[in-house]
């Protein structure tokens, strides 16, 4: 503190209330390939049902990865999940071009990409040919009476499915496929949104088809599952009246808007924008059905602006790309449409925006999937997670060795990639299983047993990781079959519950905490002798106990050093504990190292570490910090020593039951009893 150089009083306040945090231990996390999804950028999902909004469903291509991410989310409820990057597209307006993620929208397109359209796919893959945008960006778009320039041309017989009119194509209004059309005996821009014509009082009819060079319209009445043609009759030279086909999801056509009337901006700034699913395979429904029209709408906007500045009364942006950014799971806005030349732009009283009176309809195309990933994709998707410092981890999933090949080669490659990744973090576990060939089709255990422990024999020894023995047998309820898929996630997942259940020190295997979730059978069902030779190759043997379920029944480390952090409980608790500590002993840094800052650090750990005593994590403990490890060559190099020494509880792997029998006569003191 300051001195003072006159009287006075001088207040200071020194906080010595910190103390050593609590650190995450159960975030899940694993890349792959995904049916849809942001790409190379971390996500994080809660539940299966954010699994499934934010990346898809699972596919004969990736279920693997995808069922063992789900399967870690029966136990936890924090995954991050990285998409890896391979040949894959967002489908487009014009053509495919792949947008990563809303950073990479907002560096590269934001701004407008004219080549490739007005719009994008949300993420890559094949899921967004499905998608169909369409604006209705002035009244005359959302409805109009077409007066003489498309009358009927021949009269309609009762029934028909077709009608020919004077002009598809090129005069007053060029029909879209999903256009609501009526029929008046009178011009139809004076009459209300009905027909009067006899027998089509109040009757829409849907146009399905349009053949531009014999000007003949197909159609079918509105909303029947049936495909009704005409109800009766229409006469020569009849009246149309045409709606917009998504007119009735909305409450009036686009106009001005109140922002521009009052800030004098350009007149006739508002649209109407659908977003609908054009095949049927996002939302199930055809929108080309009759009937099913509305079903398959995915998102409506209503009374957007083309004006960059408006607002809404709330102050939040109206204008059409920003909510269309802000809003839409589905599409990214990349270009205004050609016709809308002053789109976009500051615009100001007196000025109106170019009209588009006819709705601006794309069916998005050219999204591609790539389900092949080689090594490197997935090695530098999994890479997303190496920044410790800024990237919070614990359990690394190594879902699919086979993602590259099901070859032992690329196990070996897969399964170093994720041992590396923990070591160079050294905050987190490794859990990985055997490649599918090792043991899922192999019909002999003892074949089974010596693949599985060829494969752990070819990984580097390290107690960040932990292997399992194979595959479960899991029902894919979105593809209604079974699937065989690696029990990592599963592993991974009970270390998270046993978090939840019990505290991260305790051994995730055994009946009370081991119990595998979801599992109709395993692949490979070692028997005890096979589990011996399992175990001794530091594979974590998951075994089907008649009566008692699927158990994880072993709670080794991948190290082959006998040591305490042979154990996953030990390796987990030294995590917390050098996490925890090194994360309080930052605000040491610049402090003087003398006696008061050494008692200060002592006084944070001591109590942390008998709290974990208390909760059976350690047997005992001891912290030095004072002169004998801080001497005055440490302390002239500007370094501060802190020596923890910990004896950390341990599993019980292996009980012994002795039972004697004695002669009547004989008192239990003889014997060694009590």
């Amino acid at each position: 503190m300051a001195f003072l150089v006159s009287p006075g009083v001088q207040v200071n306040e020194v906080d010595l209330t910190n103390v050593v945090p609590a650190v995450a231990t159960s975030i899940g996390a694993i890349a792959g390939a995904f049916e849809k999804g942001p790409v190379g950028s971390i996500q994080t999902v809660t539940s299966e049902g954010d699994l499934v909004s934010k990346f898809g469903k699972p596919n004969s291509n990736n279920f693997e990865n995808w069922l063992a991410a789900a399967s870690f989310l029966q136990y936890g409820n924090t995954l991050r999940i990285v998409r890896a990057e391979s040949a894959i597209v967002n489908a487009g307006a014009n053509s495919g071009i792949l947008i990563r993620d809303d950073d990479h929208y907002e560096q590269s397109f934001r701004a407008g990409q004219g080549s490739h359209g007005e719009w994008a796919a949300r993420s890559a893959g094949t899921w967004g040919n499905s998608i169909g945008v369409a604006i209705c960006a002035t009244a005359t778009a959302y409805e109009q009476g077409l007066s003489s320039n498309n009358l009927v041309n021949g009269a309609g017989t009762e029934g028909a499915t077709t009608i020919t009119v004077d002009d598809a194509d090129a005069s007053g209004y060029a029909f879209n496929v999903g256009d609501m059309i009526s029929f008046s005996s009178a011009d139809n821009a004076t009459i209300a949104n009905h027909a009067d014509l006899t027998g089509h009082e109040g009757i829409e009819y849907e146009v399905t088809a349009i053949n531009t060079s014999t000007n003949v319209l197909t159609i079918r009445k509105k909303d029947d599952p049936n495909g009704a043609g005409l109800a009766a009759a229409v006469a020569d030279n009849s009246f149309i009246r045409r709606r917009w086909r998504f007119a009735d999801l909305f409450d009036r056509a686009p106009g001005t808007s109140p922002y521009s009337t009052q800030n004098s901006k350009g007149t006739a700034d508002e649209l109407h924008i659908v977003v609908y699913d054009t095949t049927g395979s996002i939302t199930g429904f055809d929108v080309d059905v009759a009937g099913q029209r509305t079903k398959a709408v995915l998102e409506t906007y209503a009374a957007l602006s083309k004006h960059p500045s408006a607002k809404t009364p709330q102050g939040n942006s109206n204008y059409y790309p920003d909510v269309i950014f802000s809003q839409s799971t589905n599409i990214y806005w990349t270009d205004h449409p050609t016709a809308g030349s002053n789109w976009g732009t500051d615009i100001s009283s007196g000025t109106a925006f170019t009209a588009v009176d006819t709705p601006v309809v794309d069916s998005l195309t050219g999204g591609t999937d790539d389900y092949s990933l080689t090594n490197g994709e997935i090695s530098i998707a999994y890479n997303k997670f190496a920044d410790a410092e800024n990237v919070d981890v614990n359990l690394i999933i190594g879902g699919s060795s086979s993602i590259a090949a099901d070859t032992q080669a690329n196990y070996d490659t897969h399964g170093t990639m994720l041992i590396d990744l923990a070591e160079g973090r050294l905050d987190c576990m490794a859990f990985i299983s055997p490649h599918r060939a090792a043991t899922v089709g192999v019909a002999d255990a003892n074949t089974q047993t010596t693949n599985v422990k060829n494969a752990a024999n070819t990984l580097p020894s390290s107690s960040y990781a932990v292997l399992d023995s194979g595959y479960k047998y899991m029902y894919d309820r979105y593809n209604d079959v079974y699937r065989y898929i690696p029990l990592n996630g599963d592993i991974a997942g009970l270390c998270a519950r046993t978090d939840d259940v019990a505290d991260v020190f305790f051994s995730p295997a055994g009946f009370n905490r081991g119990t595998i979730r979801g599992a109709v059978k395993l692949s490979f069902n070692p028997n005890q002798s096979q589990r011996d030779d399992l175990y001794s190759a530091r594979v974590n043997p998951v075994v089907n106990f008649p009566g008692q379920g699927v158990t994880l029944f072993g709670d080794k480390t991948a190290l082959t050093t006998p040591s305490a952090f042979d154990r996953i409980n030990v390796r987990r608790l030294f995590i917390v504990l050098e996490k925890a500590i090194s994360t309080a002993s930052k605000f040491q840094l610049f402090e003087f190292n003398d006696a008061f800052t050494r008692a200060q650090f002592k006084n944070l750990v001591e109590p942390f570490l008998r709290d974990i005593q208390g909760r059976r994590g350690i047997d005992d403990f001891q912290v030095v910090c004072d002169g004998t490890n801080n001497t005055g060559v440490v302390v002239d190099r500007n370094e501060f020593v802190a020596d923890v020494y910990v004896k950390p509880a341990r599993s019980i792997n292996f009980i012994t039951l002795n039972f004697i029998a004695t002669r009547t006569g004989v008192a239990f003191s003889e014997v060694g009893g009590a």
